[in-house]
């Protein structure tokens, strides 16, 4: 399933910069960023779990804000793209 991991860290201090690069590190292991906060991960319900879970673990929800978008691959999901950035195709033939 597509997954779109969203968030938010206040980084009023040193304590909020750590929190978002270790998000984003989180997150890019996973997935593939599509904007600063945002990426685009092709995930199992485990990986999901397990995503969500390491991200709740960095995150000071009192400061921080983080929100999930589940994208069902049997309820259809359209994309729609504008500007420079093109996502990678995760159902693409994969050539080295």
């Amino acid at each position: 399933m597509l997954v779109i991991v969203c968030y938010d860290v206040n980084t009023e201090d040193a304590a909020g910069r750590r929190r978002l690069r270790q998000a984003a590190k989180a997150c890019e292991s996973r997935g593939q960023r599509v904007q600063k906060s945002v990426f685009e991960c092709q995930l199992d319900l485990a990986g999901l779990e397990e995503l969500e879970r390491r991200l709740l673990s960095i995150m000071d929800l009192e400061r921080d804000c983080l929100r999930l978008y589940r994208l069902s691959d049997g309820r259809g999901c359209e994309v729609r793209e504008h500007g420079r950035f093109r996502a990678q195709d995760f159902d693409a033939p994969l050539v080295f």
